[in-house]
């Protein structure tokens, strides 16, 4: 089944292509594009489209707005945890971030069939989750207090973990000496193992649980390299995607003329040249669709 948006591949501007007077030399980053867990999630969502008129799903189906508007015209409606508990005998999709037990219950109690789209890394971790706490360890987590990630994992253990997202956040004088430091998926490899040495440095001793996916940390790398290519980065994510956060900071960090935009309409003519280079990329959370939109608008121009 072919599914808008999940190849992935560099562009070539085509023969006898109409430039616009800017005349921009444009390349999509190959390595960008869906991660594996939001696949698995698109196809069971279009899967179960395809036989019926009506899904509910809890929570964005992934940080991108353009990819949830595609979706809902397909018939995906969203709610939120407060609608769940008012639908009764309908099919709810659970997303690729992962729930909490109480959501399964609440789901359950009211005769809605679950499709279940967790990730893989995120159901193991889950697991490792629950077996830290049962083995009575004094668990820290690394990462957005109100990420839904977060919210699943730390619910799989009663709200016990303590959440940072910062390591500001935290009085070291105050902490435990010795705590068990797991990670939130999509946050910074380099910020986790500095927060690791700065609580070590402080007397705390920490066993360290890496849990970042690496899908993620791994496009790091290579997103610098594609950074340092081109005069000019398109960025292209959700407004509320943690990892476009992050990669984008990385994009920045290599390439100081790099600009965020979640969708074509957000380009402006005056960032760029003419006769620039200019590389487009994406979050673990961006279609390839939308990186081909941004590819033809920018080409226009």
């Amino acid at each position: 089944m072919y599914i808008k948006g999940f190849c992935n591949f560099t562009t070539k501007r085509k023969s006898g292509q109409v430039m616009g007077r800017l005349n921009l030399h444009v390349e999509i980053d190959s390595k960008s594009g869906f991660c594996f867990g939001v696949v698995g999630a698109i196809e069971k969502a279009e899967k179960e489209l395809q036989i019926s008129d009506e899904l509910f799903c809890l929570g964005e189906i992934v940080h991108n707005d353009e990819e949830v508007k595609r979706l809902e015209l397909q018939g995906m409606v969203n709610i939120s945890k407060e609608g769940l508990s008012a639908l009764q005998n309908k099919t709810i999709l659970f997303r690729a971030h992962g729930e909490p037990p109480e959501s399964y219950k609440l789901a359950m109690k009211n005769g809605n069939r679950i499709i279940d789209a967790s990730c893989p890394i995120i159901l193991k971790l889950q697991k490792r989750f629950r077996e830290s706490y049962e083995k009575g360890e004094i668990i820290y987590l690394y990462g957005k207090p109100n990420h839904p990630e977060v919210i699943g994992l730390n619910g799989q253990i009663d709200n016990k973990a303590i959440v940072f997202g910062h390591i500001e956040d935290l009085e070291l004088s105050k902490m435990p000496k010795k705590i068990t430091l797991y990670s939130q998926t999509t946050m910074s490899i380099e910020s986790f193992y500095e927060i690791v040495n700065t609580l070590e440095a402080g007397g705390i001793q920490v066993t360290v649980r890496d849990t970042i996916c690496r899908q993620v940390s791994h496009r790091e790398p290579s997103l610098r390299e594609f950074s340092r290519k081109y005069k000019k980065i398109v960025f292209v994510a959700g407004k509320h995607s943690s990892n476009g956060s992050v990669l984008f900071n990385v994009c920045r960090h290599e390439n100081s003329n790099t600009y965020f935009l979640s969708s074509p309409d957000e380009i402006f003519a005056n960032w760029f040249e003419v006769n620039d280079s200019v590389g487009i990329c994406g979050a673990t959370s961006t279609p390839m669709w939308l990186m081909k939109d941004v590819e033809t608008k920018l080409l226009a121009l």
